[in-house]
């Protein structure tokens, strides 16, 4: 009698990953008619003139994988990998593209299948330094320590001229040269801090990640000038990084957790708006609906807390602005020219705005940047990743910065604030760039401002 032979279990036989970009609604894809108004204001498009590094390029080439007319190849995930996700193509775009819900979700797939169907696993620079230390302020802090020793001492400087520096790592070295003069950190903001006057709101201040461990200073100007504006500020001591540097990458799950973290910070019925004070980080927050949507399309719970929770997300200067800011009286004499951070001008459309509240400030002058709105090479941690394209856009915004003849350059982001000072520093230029909350909170203060 012949012995049986074994079926192989159906769960062994390898199923087929869903083609890349199946997951987005389709029409997103369609609202593009491949105009090519969005080159002119597209960073890539403009430094490199290649049609593929534009806007309606890339869309092509998204629906095209999409379709299964071309394959995902090693030139296409190029094109696609050096878009700084700037956003500005929306502002230009006359039929509305949804740009952002394209190459976002897209990328995060792209992150997920990776080659063969294979999820891509991320190098060293992403797992210890992007994922391991930029999102956590304790630690970042920690890091930070050395170098505030080394700028203390004049070591880091020393170190440079020695070229001691160039026996890092590439990536350590970008990090090095980014870093700006750190100022003492002085105390944590405190959970809850009065209105100054009457009351005429309560809000949340989001403090973030790499802006609490490098730009602590600028978020107590912001509590001091929302406290000026009569405004009640809860800063909640369990609210963590907002998820861009993951999400951006294609890391959606520690995204998500993190939304989720901060949507519970923030879950006070009393607050009439959580504040941000870095377009990034704003930006990222007012996307957490469309964020649990895109990732995880069937979770109707989160998708609703999520948005609920986005929808009370304020830019520092766009609440300002429509709360009515109460006018300061200390002068401020300075000529300074002012940046469009990318993700408060075009993915939250924030423009006028800060504007106004800088032209309150008695002997403040300022004066118009040429291409204002065009990337700086920031862009998140692209400045690290994509240290060649980020470098261009950097000398290229130095040049419109140098011919302005400003005392201070003026900007809303975290990100764009270190790229413009490495540059300045690269050129030898000692000029300041600086928040809008800090001009504002001299301006409250007077002389003996608090830094």
């Amino acid at each position: 009698m012949s012995t049986p032979t074994a079926v192989p279990p159906a769960q062994l036989v390898p199923l087929e990953s869903p083609r890349l970009g199946s997951t987005i609604d389709y029409e997103k894809f369609l609202d593009c008619v491949h105009c090519g108004l969005c080159t002119a204001s597209c960073p890539t498009y403009l430094e490199t003139a290649n049609e593929n590094d534009s806007p309606r390029g890339r869309i092509y080439l998204m629906r095209a994988v999409t379709d299964g007319r071309l394959e995902m190849s090693p030139q296409v995930s190029r094109h696609l990998e050096l878009c700084l996700d700037c956003r500005s193509c929306e502002t230009a775009c006359p039929s509305g593209v949804q740009y952002g819900r394209l190459i976002e979700p897209f990328r995060v797939q792209m992150q997920q299948q990776g080659a063969a169907g294979k999820p891509t696993k991320p190098g060293w620079f992403q797992k210890y330094i992007l994922y391991g230390m930029f999102p956590y302020p304790r630690r970042l802090r920690a890091a930070l320590w050395p170098a505030r020793v080394m700028q203390t001492l004049g070591v880091d400087r020393l170190a440079e001229k020695m070229g001691l520096l160039k026996l890092l790592p590439e990536k350590l070295q970008r990090m090095q040269n980014l870093l700006p003069p750190l100022q003492p950190r002085g105390p944590a903001l405190p959970e809850f801090l009065p209105a100054i006057g009457t009351r005429r709101a309560r809000v949340g201040l989001f403090t973030g990640c790499v802006a609490d461990a490098m730009f602590h200073h600028v978020h107590w100007a912001t509590a001091r000038v929302l406290q000026h504006n009569g405004c009640d500020v809860y800063t909640p001591q369990t609210q963590a990084c907002c998820g861009a540097i993951h999400y951006h990458s294609g890391a959606s799950e520690p995204a998500i957790d993190l939304a989720r973290t901060n949507a519970k910070a923030f879950s006070r019925d009393d607050l009439d708006a959580v504040i941000v004070n870095v377009a990034g980080c704003g930006s990222m927050l007012k996307d957490y609906g469309h964020v649990a949507h895109e990732v995880l399309p069937g979770d109707a719970a989160l998708g609703s807390q999520l948005t609920a929770f986005a929808s009370k997300i304020r830019d520092v200067n766009e609440f300002l602005a429509q709360l009515g800011p109460v006018p300061p009286k200390h002068a401020v004499p300075i000529r300074a020219t002012y940046h469009d951070a990318c993700h408060l001008v075009h993915a939250q459309r924030i423009r006028e705005q800060p504007r106004r509240l800088l032209e309150m400030i008695p002997g403040l002058t300022l004066v118009p940047l040429a291409e204002s709105d065009i990337c700086c090479g920031a862009a998140g941690s692209y400045n690290l990743t994509e240290p060649e394209m980020a470098d261009r856009l950097g000398q290229r915004k130095l040049k419109n910065i140098l011919a302005t003849n400003a005392d201070a350059v003026i900007s809303a982001n975290a990100g764009c604030t270190l790229q413009m000072l490495s540059q300045l520093r690269s050129a030898g230029r000692d000029i300041p760039v600086l928040h809008p909350m800090e001009l504002l909170d001299r301006a409250y203060q007077g002389p003996d401002a608090k830094s």
